[in-house]
């Protein structure tokens, strides 16, 4: 297990006014290249992040550090990849190591315009070279509430991913049966036979399939087909769900970003 996290500002949570709505994004920044590599755009993706104003964004696939892109490409920031896309609008940050090659590193991140007060990193690697962690993250939201944060990029195997979502059972069972839980990543459930799993927990409902029907079509970004990116939650409520379908979205990632208000 491996965590890094940073706070780049400080909120008074005792003397700010209670919070009863959060924007919350979910994006798989697919390492700060367009799809199949073609061209790094990471300085895009950030700018294009921030314009959603989110409260709090989920990250996957994100790199930690890679010696030889660095070297490689113009312009790759001094930085990690997550700190660079928190830059000054989002004060807190947390990073799940998960993936470990020569030239560097890759995980989830989160970045929180509120305190993030504890966060782990749970490895749910099964077996095999492929590595997945779930970053755990309890924000301290004005309003005197622990709102639990859940980062998730589940394996592209079928028998692999049913293990980390009963895995992800378990953390759900561990925590405060009152507090709120958000829980946004890559799910890479093609099938959708972990949504089932996972609505059968006892008050949590997927944002939109509550609102629309279906999960929503994420992937691949130019002719989304695949419903593989979700946004669950617990003793909360999802507002106004969106696919951002729209330009620039289209070519930062191969995965389309969602986005939902969570009302407290």
């Amino acid at each position: 297990m491996h965590l890094e996290a940073g706070s780049t500002g400080f909120i008074n949570t005792r003397q700010a006014a209670a919070v009863r709505r959060l924007r919350v994004l979910t994006v798989n920044t697919h390492k700060g290249f367009t799809a199949f590599n073609r061209r790094f755009i990471l300085p895009e993706l950030r700018e294009a992040v921030r314009s959603t104003e989110a409260d709090i964004v989920f990250l996957q696939e994100v790199l930690g550090s890679h010696d030889r892109h660095a070297a490689r490409y113009p312009g790759w920031p001094q930085t990690s990849q997550y700190e660079f896309l928190a830059d000054s609008m989002w004060s807190d940050f947390a990073y799940g190591r998960n993936a470990v090659y020569p030239d560097g590193h890759h995980g989830n991140a989160l970045l929180s315009k509120y305190p993030i007060i504890e966060h782990r990193n749970l490895d749910v690697s099964i077996t095999g070279p492929e590595r997945r962690g779930l970053l755990h993250c309890v924000l301290d939201v004005p309003g005197d509430q622990a709102v639990h944060a859940i980062c998730v990029h589940l394996s592209l195997l079928e028998s692999h991913r049913q293990q980390q979502l009963q895995l992800l059972r378990q953390l759900l069972d561990e925590l405060p049966a009152y507090e709120p839980v958000i829980i946004a990543g890559d799910f890479n459930d093609w099938q959708q036979r972990g949504n089932r799993v996972l609505c059968q927990h006892p008050g949590l409902h997927e944002a939109f399939e509550r609102h629309h029907g279906l999960l929503a079509r994420t992937y691949p970004a130019r002719l989304p087909l695949l419903r593989l990116d979700r946004i669950y939650l617990r003793n909360a409520d999802s507002h106004a769900p969106q696919i951002l379908s729209h330009k620039p979205w289209t070519h930062l990632s191969d995965h389309l970003p969602l986005v939902v208000e969570v009302r407290l």
